[in-house]
C-alpha cells in the first residue's frame, strides 16, 4: 500500500517472469480502477515462488522486492516507483527451494532503523535478515564500505540510502518443509491512526503439523519458540500455510485439501491457545447426497474420498440452529460416486459405491447416535428414546491402507486408550487408535478426520467395474446398485436384501452405463435410465423371505443424448427423465405395462443433469420438479394434472422459481434430494431442498410454498 488510492503488487509464474503492478482506485464513487504493469522482472528458468515488497525506510522512499524460488537463493531488487527495479544483491544460505517471504514494518531500536525479512525453505529452516539504514555515501568511503560488507553482510544502496543486510538469526523448529512464515500484523499506535507499531512476532507453518509463533526473549533477545499447536491426526499431511488474525489473537492454517485448522489465545495474563470450530466442507466433486429418514441429517460423498454428515446443531447459549459437519463416517482411499441411506427401521446405515467393484456397508456407531441426539435436542424430544439399545459399537479405527474401517467395540474401549498412551507419537509405521465419544459441541478438523469414523459392516462383490448408482428402497429392504459398463453382460443392475445382503437379483435391460437408479414410492417399480438413452421401468415383488421376482416392464429410448437424471411422482406411477439433449420429459406408467409420453418441458439453456420430484397436494397431483442443469442453475417446476375437455388426464406445468444464479452452483449439479422425512408435518408451508455439484458445494434451500 503506497497510499490510500495507490497501491502496489507482485505476481510471479511459471515462465520466469515476476510483473510488478500498480493499482490506482477511482477518485469518486462508480469510477475505474486504473491497473498497469509498471515492470516486468525475467529471473531466468527456474522460477520464484515467494515474493515480498516492502518500502525502505529513508526520505526518498524507494521500494525492496524480495523474491526466492527454485535456485535456493534470495534475490533483493531495489527501485523508485516510477523507475525499473535494478539487482540488489542476493542472500545465501537456505539449502533448498525457498518457500515463503515476508517484510516487516520499519522498526526503530537504539536510534537504528531496520526492516526485518524472515524467509523460509525447504531445508526446514527460517532466517530472519536484517536491513539496516546506513549513513549517506561517500566516495571516501567506498572502501570501508566494501569491507564490511565481507564482515556484517552486502550493502546495497538505493537513491541517496545505503543498507546493510546481515542474517539476525536461525530459527530451527521444525521438522519439515517451512511453506509459510509471517509478521503479527502491525498495531495502530497513534490515536488517529496513521501510525503503526511492527511487533516481533512471526508465525510459521509446516508440513510436520505444526504452527509455532517466535519471538525473542525479553532479557537476552534471542528469537526462541513461544508457542507451538498443531493437529495430531495421522490423516493430515500438514501445513501449506498459516495467516494471522489482524489483531494477533487468532492463528489459522490451511491444510491438504483446503482444511482450516484455527487456534485462539484465550488467556488473559498469560498465553493460552485453544482451538477453535472453523468451516468445513468437500474439497472435489460432490458425487451424491442423501437425506437420513428423520430428515435431521444429509450424507454426502465426494470425488475427494470422504463421506461427511451435515447437520443443525442447536446452541444454548444463542438459542439458535446453525448447519455444521458433525462425522465423517468414511475416509477412503477411492473416490467416492455413490451413496444411499437405509431408511428402513433399526440402526442407521448407508451404502457406498467407489471407484472400485466393491460396494461397502456402514452402520452408524454409539458414538455418533449420542451425538446427533445431543446436536438435534431442539426438533425433537422423542429421539432421545430411539437410540438402540442393541449397539455395541463405540466408532472405528483406520486400515493401513485406508480401505476398510475396523470396529471399536464399547468394552474394548478402555484398553485401547491404554494402548494408545503407551505407543508414543504418531508416525508413518504405526497408525494411533481413534477415540471416538459422544460430542458436546460441533467438532474441530483433527476430530472429525480421525475419531468419527462409521465401522465397514459388509462388503458387495458382484459387479465387474468400478460402482457408479446405488439407490435403496423405501421400507429399507432392497438396495439396487450399477456399475460403469460398455456392454450388455456388464450394465445389469444388481439387487442386494438390507440385512442378510445376500444379492438377490439381476436385473438386464441396459448395454451401456446405467446412470440412475429410483423405487417408485410403493417400492414396486424400479427405474433405472442410462448412457443408452433409454429407460428401464422393472417390476419389483417379494415373493418370499428371502425371495424377489423381478420382471422388466417396458424399456424405451426416451431421449436423443445419454439420460442423467430421473424420479418418480410421489402421489401415482408417474416419473420424470432428463437429458444431455436439454430436455425434461414426464412419462406415465399406465396398467402396469406400457408407458404414455404426458408432457415435455420447455428445452433449457443447459444439459439436464439432475431431477427431484416433490410432492405437495396429493388430490390434485400436485407437485414441484426440481431440475439441476449442467451450468449450476436450479429452476423448480409446478407440475398439476387436470382433465380436459374429452375427460383425459393432461399435465401441466409452469415455471415456479428460477434460483438465484449466485445461490446457485458454479458447475455441474450433481444431485438433487428433497427433504421427505417419515414424520412430516402437513401443515408446514416450507421444505428443504438439497443440492451438490462439482463446485466442491454441498447447497440447502428453504423453499416456502
Amino acid at each position: 500500500m503506497i497510499s490510500r488510492m495507490e497501491f502496489m503488487f507482485v505476481s510471479s509464474s511459471s515462465d520466469g517472469v515476476v510483473n510488478v503492478w500498480e493499482l490506482i482506485l477511482p477518485s469518486s464513487s462508480g469510477g475505474e480502477c486504473q491497473l498497469t504493469c509498471v515492470d516486468s522482472i525475467l529471473v531466468g528458468k527456474k522460477p520464484m515462488v515467494a515474493l515480498s515488497l516492502a518500502e525502505l525506510p529513508g526520505s526518498d522512499r524507494h521500494l525492496a522486492l524480495a523474491m526466492g524460488g527454485l535456485d535456493n537463493k534470495i534475490h533483493i531488487y531495489s527501485s523508485e516507483r516510477s523507475v525499473k527495479f535494478s539487482p540488489a544483491c542476493e542472500l545465501k544460505g537456505h539449502t533448498d527451494w525457498v518457500r515463503s517471504l515476508d517484510f516487516s514494518l520499519p522498526v526503530y531500536t537504539n536510534g537504528e532503523t531496520s526492516v526485518f525479512l524472515v524467509s523460509s525453505a525447504q531445508d526446514k529452516g527460517i532466517r530472519i535478515w536484517k536491513m539496516a539504514l546506513q549513513a549517506s555515501l561517500a566516495d571516501n568511503r567506498k572502501e570501508e564500505i566494501s569491507l564490511a560488507s565481507y564482515i556484517k553482510g552486502p550493502i546495497f544502496s538505493a537513491g541517496s540510502s545505503s543498507y546493510q543486510i546481515s542474517l539476525e538469526s536461525l530459527l530451527i523448529g521444525h521438522e519439515d518443509w517451512v511453506y509459510s512464515v509471517a509478521w503479527q500484523p502491525p498495531k495502530i499506535s497513534t490515536i488517529a491512526g496513521d501510525e503503526s507499531h511492527q511487533p516481533l512476532s512471526i508465525l510459521s507453518a509446516s508440513m510436520d503439523k505444526t504452527m509455532m509463533v517466535w519471538q525473542p526473549e525479553k532479557t537476552t533477545g534471542i528469537w526462541m519458540n513461544m508457542v507451538t499447536v498443531g493437529e495430531l491426526s495421522h490423516c493430515a499431511l500438514g501445513f501449506y500455510g498459516g495467516q494471522w488474525c489482524p489483531t494477533g489473537r487468532s492463528i489459522l492454517a490451511h491444510g491438504y485439501g483446503g482444511s482450516f485448522h484455527l487456534w485462539k489465545n484465550v488467556g488473559i495474563d498469560f498465553d493460552d491457545w485453544k482451538p477453535q470450530k472453523v468451516p468445513s466442507g468437500h474439497f472435489s466433486a460432490v458425487s451424491d447426497i442423501s437425506w437420513a429418514r428423520q430428515g435431521n441429517y444429509i450424507l454426502s460423498v465426494s470425488h475427494d474420498q470422504t463421506s461427511r454428515v451435515f447437520s443443525t446443531w442447536f446452541d444454548d447459549s444463542s438459542g439458535k440452529e446453525a448447519w455444521h459437519e458433525i462425522a465423517r463416517p468414511q475416509v477412503h482411499g477411492h473416490d467416492i460416486n455413490c451413496v444411499t441411506l437405509i431408511r428402513g427401521k433399526g440402526n442407521h446405515r448407508f451404502v457406498s459405491g467407489a471407484e472400485e467393484k466393491v460396494s461397502r456397508v456402514f452402520e452408524a456407531p454409539l458414538s455418533f447416535l449420542k451425538t446427533l441426539n445431543y446436536a438435534t435436542r431442539s426438533q425433537n424430544s422423542s429421539s432421545a428414546d430411539e437410540l438402540p439399545t442393541t449397539v455395541q459399537i463405540l466408532g472405528a479405527n483406520m486400515s493401513a491402507l485406508g480401505l476398510s474401517q475396523k470396529p471399536i467395540y464399547v468394552q474394548a474401549s478402555g484398553e485401547s486408550k491404554e494402548r494408545s498412551n503407551n505407543e508414543g507419537i504418531d508416525s508413518l509405521e504405526t497408525i494411533p487408535e481413534a477415540v471416538p465419544v459422544a460430542l458436546t459441541e460441533p467438532p474441530i478438523e483433527e476430530q472429525l478426520a480421525w475419531h468419527t469414523l462409521w465401522p465397514e459392516s459388509h462388503k458387495l462383490y458382484g459387479h465387474g467395474n468400478e460402482l457408479f448408482s446405488i439407490c435403496s428402497d423405501h421400507d429399507g429392504k432392497l438396495v439396487a446398485s450399477s456399475c460403469k459398463a460398455q456392454s450388455a453382460n456388464v450394465a445389469e443392475i444388481w439387487l442386494w436384501q438390507v440385512g442378510s445382503w445376500k444379492a438377490v437379483g439381476r436385473l438386464h435391460s441396459h448395454t451401456l452405463t446405467v446412470t440412475q437408479l429410483e423405487f417408485s414410492h410403493d417400492n414396486r417399480f424400479l427405474l433405472s435410465v442410462s448412457r443408452d438413452r433409454h429407460f428401464s421401468v422393472f417390476a419389483i415383488k417379494q415373493t418370499g423371505m428371502d425371495e424377489i421376482s423381478h420382471e422388466l416392464v417396458v424399456k424405451q429410448e426416451a431421449h436423443k443424448r445419454i439420460i442423467w437424471a430421473c424420479s418418480w411422482n410421489p402421489f401415482s406411477n408417474e416419473f420424470a427423465t432428463g437429458s444431455r439433449d436439454k430436455t425434461v420429459k414426464i412419462w406415465g406408467l399406465e396398467n402396469g405395462s406400457s408407458v404414455k409420453l404426458f408432457s415435455t418441458l420447455p428445452t433449457f439453456k443447459s444439459s439436464v443433469t439432475a431431477l427431484s420430484w416433490l410432492g405437495i397436494e396429493r388430490q390434485r397431483n400436485h407437485g414441484l420438479l426440481a431440475v439441476g442443469m449442467e451450468s449450476g442453475l436450479i429452476e423448480l417446476w409446478s407440475i398439476v394434472h387436470s382433465k380436459n375437455e374429452d375427460g383425459l388426464s393432461v399435465i401441466s406445468s409452469d415455471l415456479a422459481v428460477r434460483l438465484n444464479p449466485y445461490l446457485c452452483h458454479a458447475s455441474a449439479v450433481g444431485r438433487l434430494r428433497w427433504k421427505t422425512p417419515e414424520k412430516s408435518n402437513d401443515e408446514e408451508d416450507s421444505v428443504q431442498l438439497a443440492s451438490c455439484g462439482a463446485d466442491h458445494c454441498v447447497r440447502i434451500f428453504q423453499v416456502r410454498f
